[in-house]
């Protein structure tokens, strides 16, 4: 097992933080507004209208009785070629288009470099079924099959983390490298959740001041310093929920949220022995870092590495030090 210690990270933490410290304050801004801005309007629930950073394409196929399609963005290596291969994966309520800068770093860097929208999600198709984390892992599998990808390192975010971490387990002759980053799940969590199977009647018309308050919330417990970039996140959230479609959306959301709550990766861990780096931003959630250390001690070959005043989503609050990082360990 490999580990790294405290000390040996104590000088590249303490660097990391004065970079993270200079650059943040010039580019941040005290938050998102007090409102919704006035243009802010309806969003298709498949971002029809939304314009991702390379050339999106799909894959079709069944799966429980229903035509669905995942989207997703193939970029080829735009430096040398070095034949290997890296999936991203977003996180609960996010969209593949927020990699952008990991996917032009990892490109240039020789890697071809796959990033899709979950099945529910994004530009993905909505089906109404019973998601879950190996169903999600399962589809990875299915489109490295379609795409003719025999191994690839997997890196995830957040629910994302949980998808590829179940990957690694289902799937270990065909990941090279496993990737979390802020995952959520890093304890089993489900004990006296109960359960409420849904009946298909919980849609109401959403109160959008509920809906931008919670948004603005949200912005407050995931990021340390506020930019206006991750203002997109918000906009797309709040038209969601202005859209005719939404009704049906909600109802996937539910779904999700269902089995997010059901499902745990924590027992997988002892059975990956794929090299593994937990990644992430150190001031997420109060006992993220205890986590992400007690997690890597029981991967046969975990390893953390964590950035100070740095929140939930380090790939757009400090994308150079979290590429640096990665690509330090891909190349591994």
């Amino acid at each position: 097992m490999r580990l790294r210690s405290n000390h040996s990270l104590s000088l590249l933490t303490l660097l990391t933080a004065i970079a993270v410290s200079i650059s943040g304050p010039v580019l941040a801004q005290s938050g998102p507004p007090d409102s919704p801005p006035a243009d802010w309007g309806p969003i298709s629930i498949n971002l029809e209208e939304y314009e991702y950073p390379y050339p999106v394409e799909h894959m079709d196929f069944r799966v429980y009785g229903q035509d669905v399609r995942i989207a997703y963005m193939d970029v080829a290596p735009t430096g040398p070629a070095n034949g290997r291969t890296v999936i991203f994966h977003h996180g609960g309520f996010y969209y593949s288009w927020y990699w952008e800068d990991q996917i032009r770093a990892l490109s240039e860097a020789g890697y071809r470099v796959i990033a899709k929208d979950r099945l529910g999600w994004g530009k993905s198709a909505k089906p109404t079924i019973p998601y879950s984390i190996s169903l999600w892992a399962s589809n990875t599998a299915r489109l490295m099959d379609y795409l003719g990808i025999e191994q690839a390192a997997l890196v995830g975010h957040s629910i994302g983390g949980q998808m590829v971490t179940r990957f690694a387990f289902l799937y270990p002759e065909r990941i090279t490298h496993l990737v979390t980053v802020n995952q959520i799940g890093l304890t089993d969590r489900r004990g006296g959740r109960g359960f409420e199977p849904l009946t298909g009647d919980e849609y109401t018309n959403p109160d959008m001041d509920a809906v931008y308050a919670s948004l603005l919330a949200w912005a407050d417990r995931n990021y340390v310093q506020w930019r206006p970039e991750y203002q997109e996140h918000m906009r797309l959230r709040y038209g969601y929920q202005l859209s005719g479609d939404w009704p049906r959306m909600y109802y996937v959301y539910r779904l999700t949220g269902n089995m997010r709550n059901m499902d745990t990766i924590v027992n997988d861990w002892q059975h990956i022995e794929t090299p593994t780096l937990i990644l992430g931003g150190e001031e997420d959630y109060p006992t993220f870092a205890e986590e992400a250390w007690n997690a890597a001690s029981i991967l046969p070959n975990g390893d953390v590495f964590l950035i100070p005043n740095v929140g939930h989503n380090p790939h757009e609050e400090a994308p150079e030090v979290l590429t640096r990082e990665l690509l330090r360990f891909l190349g591994t």
